[in-house]
């Protein structure tokens, strides 16, 4: 069972990203091609047991959430069904500054508002901040979550991509604890394995993750989210850039075989063995890779394939 389970019972092993919903990154409108497209790709997830959906104020500039809650106000009942997770805090370019990272409260309030109007929802089961902000204060952070929870417009709260001592920091503040950390990892983004395996050689000076992140989450209960999770389709049929790629794609495709299950399954299922439970977020939007990603709650990894598919991927034998 994923942490994440223990506050939200019934959550989907697996998140569907929403991050390609709703069309291009400006500011046209929603086409009725990309509103077929992204309820397709909902109805898929919910067909296959992927209950979680992981959205972000700035995909698509507002898109992705709009789009998906234009499915919501078509398919109310669904709401239910789902859970639905939100990011805030990443500002673009405007007038008033460069592009930044925003945790002031009353932005953090004004986004999550934002957020839940495009959604046509109530509340978010989730709410994470989606980028550390250099300039954070923890006591705004805290007030703008009180008086989100005390309203109730958002359950819970986590962070993305952010380091333990971030977050330790984050926590003498709050009165909730943080659920998730979002973090990338994958089976090409493997920095979150090399820094600890290599600790106290120079090799290990290469990697730069945030040393004992994993570590800290699993001891307080705080569910990991791996982005980029699918590592672009490289080890489960997209175009491979050199040798070392194509021999961890040709082991993927010889695993998948083994187990009977697709490629994308492996690939997922190889992080989800880790003892952190992972939970992986699927960025393809696509129903039939969907099926294929869904495979992954089936099976287990033997921990010699899972070593198998990490040496492959190092290119070199571990120490």
């Amino acid at each position: 069972m994923i942490p994440l389970a223990q506050h939200l019972p019934g959550v989907s092993s697996l998140a569907f990203g929403c991050m390609g919903l709703g069309g291009s990154w400006d500011d046209s409108v929603i086409t009725e091609q990309s509103q077929r497209h992204a309820y397709s790709a909902i109805d898929a997830a919910l067909t296959h047991g992927i209950n979680f959906f992981d959205h972000a104020d700035i995909y698509t500039r507002g898109k992705a959430e709009q789009v998906f809650g234009r499915y919501l106000q078509q398919a109310p009942a669904a709401r239910a069904k789902m859970f639905i997770q939100t990011k805030c805090a990443i500002r673009f370019a405007d007038e008033q500054g460069p592009g930044r990272y925003d945790f002031s409260a009353d932005y953090i309030i004004h986004s999550v508002e934002q957020s839940l109007r495009r959604l046509n929802t109530d509340y978010l089961d989730l709410l994470l901040l989606h980028r550390p902000d250099p300039l954070m204060q923890p006591e705004q952070v805290a007030q703008a979550f009180t008086q989100l929870q005390q309203q109730g417009k958002v359950r819970h709260f986590g962070v993305s991509n952010m380091g333990w001592a971030q977050m330790q920091w984050l926590q003498t503040a709050l009165g909730q604890p943080l659920l998730v950390n979002q973090l990338q990892m994958s089976l090409a983004d493997i920095d979150w394995l090399e820094e600890t395996v290599l600790t106290g050689m120079p090799q290990g000076q290469q990697h730069h993750f945030g040393y004992g992140t994993v570590e800290y989450c699993q001891q307080h209960g705080i569910q990991l989210q791996s982005w980029g999770s699918l590592a672009k389709g490289i080890y489960s049929g997209a175009s491979c850039q050199t040798a070392a790629q194509q021999a961890t794609a040709a082991l993927v495709a010889q695993l998948a075989e083994q187990y009977r299950c697709s490629r994308e399954a492996i690939v997922l299922a190889w992080l989800m063995r880790h003892p952190a439970a992972v939970q992986p977020v699927i960025g393809t939007a696509n129903a039939a890779r969907i099926a294929a990603c869904a495979e992954a709650t089936t099976i287990s990894l033997s921990r010699e394939h899972w070593y198998q598919l990490y040496v492959s991927r190092r290119g070199q034998p571990l120490p």
